[in-house]
């Protein structure tokens, strides 16, 4: 896949619900997802099953009640960014609000090799 492909299925994927289905269609193995603050389990996620596992941890731990994505917004030959729009609440502390971040995606070997969120 280029990168369009790439970027199109992954906001086509967050729309539909397939977020999780497109892990292994998009993502590279060795992949590393990055935040930009520490949520008590360290900033960054590298590999597929700790990408996988800070998925899991946000639908055990958010109640989203509406959600937009924008974009893709395309970089050059090799990253793109999406804009991300949530209502959630956080189940642990029962705290609602309206969040909203940029990620930012980067792409080698026809995979996505590197996310950065901005928020």
């Amino acid at each position: 896949m280029n990168l369009r492909e790439i970027a199109d299925e992954l906001v086509a994927g967050c729309r539909e619900g397939r977020t999780e289905e497109n892990l292994d269609k998009l993502y590279a193995a060795d992949a590393v997802s990055v935040e930009p603050a520490d949520q008590g389990g360290g900033r960054e996620a590298a590999g597929l099953d700790a990408i996988r596992a800070k998925h899991a941890w946000w639908a055990e731990a958010a109640e989203m009640h509406g959600a937009k994505v924008e974009g893709p917004y395309l970089h050059g030959d090799d990253r793109f960014a999406v804009s991300f729009w949530m209502d959630v609440t956080m189940k642990p502390s029962n705290d609602r609000s309206q969040m909203q971040e940029v990620g930012v995606y980067h792409v080698a070997g026809g995979k996505i090799v590197r996310e950065e969120f901005c928020y």
